[in-house]
């Protein structure tokens, strides 16, 4: 399906829960209110809307979190959504703790293709920023993921007098892994409105200053914004996603959806639409439910997230602070 500017939206994030194993200052800080569980969209409900997505174009799925792998039964609904007519691709983000642990069933069910959250290659700092001791399980999973088969990319945002020169050591892990080892502009959103971050332009300079061999990787590695290069003598890659300094809304193809079932065309908009009503109006009424009849996403599912995906906003105003109205944290909108 096309959005009203003519893009084509093809690519749904799907968060399946607001809580997180890690405390990040910048996303999850402590204190941060989580919602009853009743309140977030059941895995059939979740399939129910994906369905109608697929109906609708969506091709790729990306299942976030907070942390997905806290939810029990998070494997199961990779199958689940893999499963699906029209469906190409089902991957996961994951702040990498519970990886290895749940690997075997994520394999089980089909995933081939994993980014996990790292800030640092440092265990003391990686210690500082997330509040939990946990840097070497996720190593462990990084080199178990990478040993399965799986394709692994490591998302990294630097913070100004937090981890800015951790960059050297986050690239030179590409060297003799086969990861993307990709650098993530930090919004202005939720707790992330009191940090700086690095301009992806500064420090891509920097990066050519130490290697002058890097060049533009031009393949495709996934579903998203990122930009790509490679540095020759590297068994992986480096990749860039400049939200901030390197606008891609003219080529935006998501839209995500927070746990608790409302779509959100734009990351910087308060805007949203409520699925889950329209999912459980019928049952609220006394009338047996469309997942218990086994039926079709009904008409009203359809037509609602159509309509949130014809909306899409032509752009975000990030470079804009005063005009930005999505208030919420970024665990609760979904990563």
């Amino acid at each position: 399906m096309r959005d009203q500017y003519g893009r084509k939206i093809d690519y749904m994030r799907i968060s399946i829960t607001d809580k997180c194993n890690l405390r990040c200052r910048y996303c999850m800080p402590e204190g941060v209110e989580i919602v009853p569980m009743s309140h977030l969209l059941t895995f059939e409900e979740v399939v129910q809307v994906c369905t109608a997505a697929a109906e609708l174009g969506i091709r790729k799925i990306k299942v976030t979190g907070g942390e997905p792998l806290v939810r029990r039964g998070a494997p199961a609904l990779i199958g689940m959504l893999r499963d699906i007519p029209g469906i190409d691709s089902v991957t996961l983000t994951t702040n990498g703790v519970l990886l290895k642990k749940y690997l075997p069933d994520l394999l089980a069910n089909g995933l081939k293709s994993v980014n996990v959250s790292l800030d640092t290659m440092d265990w003391t700092l990686y210690r500082q920023i997330t509040g939990q001791d946990a840097f070497l399980q996720v190593m462990e999973s990084i080199e178990a993921a990478v040993d399965a088969g799986l394709q692994v990319k490591i998302n990294t945002v630097l913070l100004k007098g937090v981890n800015e020169d951790g960059w050297e050591q986050m690239i030179a892990y590409a060297r003799s892994h086969p990861v993307d080892v990709r650098f993530i502009e930090i919004m202005p959103i939720g707790a992330g409105k009191t940090y700086s971050g690095v301009s992806n332009e500064e420090l891509l300079r920097r990066i050519r200053e130490k290697y002058p061999a890097l060049k533009e990787d031009i393949s495709i590695h996934g579903n998203g914004p990122a930009c790509y290069y490679s540095i020759p003598g590297f068994a992986g890659g480096v990749g860039f996603i400049s939200a901030m300094h390197g606008k891609f809304c003219n080529h935006c193809n998501r839209i995500r959806m927070s746990a608790q079932g409302e779509i959100k065309p734009c990351l910087c908009y308060g805007t949203s639409v409520d699925l889950r009503r329209a999912l459980r109006k019928e049952f609220a009424a006394g009338q047996p439910s469309r997942l218990q009849q086994g039926t079709q996403p009904s008409a009203e599912l359809k037509n609602l997230l159509a309509e949130a995906i014809y909306q899409k906003p032509q752009a975000h105003c990030f470079e804009r602070a005063d005009e930005i109205t999505e208030n919420k944290k970024m665990i609760s909108i979904g990563g």
